[in-house]
């Protein structure tokens, strides 16, 4: 963790920008994300199984980051702005904390001990809370950056509408859980299926969905 703090910290300092700007950037801020997420929630929570689970997930985003391209390169004149920073921080934060509890929720799943299954679906609930505020934040600093870029606060761009879809998912799980009580396995299934559209969201519509957001796949 110290070490990823250091290495983004240098790349920022040597691109003269946030290190936020591609797909190899975006995936190690990923990771950082979701690590500082999991070591937040170990303070109350030590779960050795999820400990090792955040810490594989962590590896593989690393591993499959380095397979693009990490060179420092301009950036493209629609990402030369501060919005870029608030923006892409905030989600990311948002994911990282949907990661965690997308795992967490998995771990419901599989666990057959009462005491595990409520630790596990407590955190669940505690990190997307915390992902979908700011999820929220993400959004409305996206909205006003894109007004400022391109004169819209919303275009139905692919990444936008994704975003969208994430967002009400995640807020379908917060209604239920708190105004209707659903715990357990309905709720570690819609964590499950929030999560899937995070990765299609970041991911998926990178490559499969063109728009004013395809510079995100290089």
């Amino acid at each position: 963790m110290v070490v990823q703090t250091v290495y983004m910290i240098l790349r920022w300092i040597a691109a003269g920008r946030a290190p936020f700007s591609n797909m190899f950037e975006s995936m190690v801020l990923f990771v950082w994300a979701l690590v500082v997420v999991y070591l937040v929630l170990q303070f109350r929570h030590k779960i050795p199984v999820l400990a090792a689970a955040t810490a594989l997930l962590a590896a593989l985003t690393l591993a499959y980051a380095s397979t693009y391209e990490a060179e420092i390169k301009p950036l493209m004149p629609a990402l030369r702005s501060n919005w870029l920073t608030v923006h892409v921080f905030t989600c990311f934060l948002g994911y990282g904390a949907f990661a965690v509890g997308a795992l967490s929720s998995l771990g419901y799943l599989v666990a057959r001990k009462a005491d595990l299954q409520g630790a596990f679906d407590t955190i669940t609930a505690k990190t997307i809370s915390f992902g979908f505020l700011f999820l929220t934040a993400g959004i409305i600093t996206g909205a006003v950056w894109a007004n400022s870029a391109w004169g819209t606060y919303w275009s139905w761009d692919p990444k936008e509408t994704w975003s969208l879809i994430t967002w009400f998912v995640y807020a379908v799980f917060l209604h239920c859980r708190y105004m209707r009580g659903w715990k357990g396995k309905r709720a570690a299934w819609i964590s499950v299926a929030g999560f899937a559209s995070v990765v299609f969201t970041y991911y998926g519509v990178n490559f499969l969905l063109s728009g004013l957001h395809s510079y995100a796949a290089s």
